[in-house]
């Protein structure tokens, strides 16, 4: 006899089944990843209709199967109608999306990872627009902050306080225009840079001295092979303050840009170079493209005469 089960979950991603049903991948806090069946659900009457769509959270009564479970019953707790009104906030949720079906276990509770996706999606939604900026940019630091908080919550985070290396502190220079860390995605996050990597207008490259070990020319001998980019401080900033539970109010956050960066086309463009910068490292960690991220590109390059 099949067992039935209940779970509170959230619709992840649907695709069609035959001429009315959907298969639909579920995140739920109880079980994990689940996929089911919701029958008739493309039918115009079906009760199940809108409740299937994407984000829409739902409290389910189901039926296990061999392969693929069965929705008897949805009772809808929360949809986040405001993620489909704004086409910006909706590539930003999928975006979310993505990332948590790369880091979901199946047939075992996700209570944190269901949390967080949550909370994301909720913060993304309210987003209040500003002016005449693009969505796709405006929300960019809110989705940029879900991406590192998922990284966090999956164990592979780029670490953005301390070297990978030396697990010594770097604190961003403002007072210099050429100040650089590099970024390593290979070895896990930032990596500082001894003289030799520094940018040839900073300065005569100091001899080495033997005899001291903590000389820069013995530090860039355990640099990894490739450092994949070297960040200035305004970056390395705006990567320190995405660890926090919540960025700062975009008011002080901007000026904080512009007092290195100059004005608001600069402001946007770090958040781009950020969200790039963690996108290949959660490709590269995943092993897989995020889909999302192609779409949010175009949108992008499509305003960027508005930068």
């Amino acid at each position: 006899m099949s067992r039935t089960y209940k779970a509170t979950g959230i619709n992840l991603k649907s695709i069609p089944l035959g001429e009315s049903d959907r298969i639909l991948t579920i995140l739920t806090r109880e079980c994990g990843l689940i996929r089911a069946v919701a029958p008739g659900v493309r039918q115009p009457k079906s009760k199940l209709g809108g409740r299937a769509g994407l984000f829409v959270v739902n409290e389910l009564v189901l039926t296990q199967g061999r392969s693929l479970d069965r929705i008897n019953q949805a009772e809808t707790l929360e949809s986040y109608p405001g993620l489909s009104k704004d086409l910006g906030k909706l590539t930003a949720g999928q975006y979310l999306a993505e990332l948590a079906l790369c880091q979901a276990l199946s047939d075992q509770p996700q209570e944190e990872l269901f949390s967080l996706l949550s909370e994301h999606l909720s913060r993304i939604e309210g987003l209040s627009m500003v002016g005449d900026r693009p969505s796709t940019t405006q929300v960019l630091p809110l989705l940029t902050q879900g991406i590192y908080h998922l990284l966090a919550l999956g164990g592979i985070a780029p670490q953005v306080h301390a070297c990978c290396l030396t697990q010594r502190s770097v604190t961003p220079d403002f007072q210099s225009l050429n100040w650089r860390v590099g970024f390593s995605t290979s070895a896990g996050g930032i990596v500082s840079l001894g003289s030799e990597n520094r940018p040839k207008n900073s300065g005569a490259r100091p001899k080495p001295d033997p005899s001291n070990r903590s000389s820069p020319s013995v530090q860039t001998q355990t640099l990894p092979r490739k450092v994949d980019r070297q960040l200035n401080a305004v970056e390395l900033a705006i990567l320190q303050q995405l660890t926090a539970a919540e960025l700062p109010h975009e008011t002080h956050l901007n000026l904080q840009i512009q007092g290195m960066m100059g004005e608001r086309p600069s402001v946007d463009q770090v958040w781009v170079s950020i969200e790039h910068l963690l996108r290949h490292y959660a490709q590269y960690h995943y092993g897989q493209s995020i889909r999302s991220a192609t779409l949010m590109d175009t949108y992008i390059h499509s305003a960027r005469a508005s930068f």
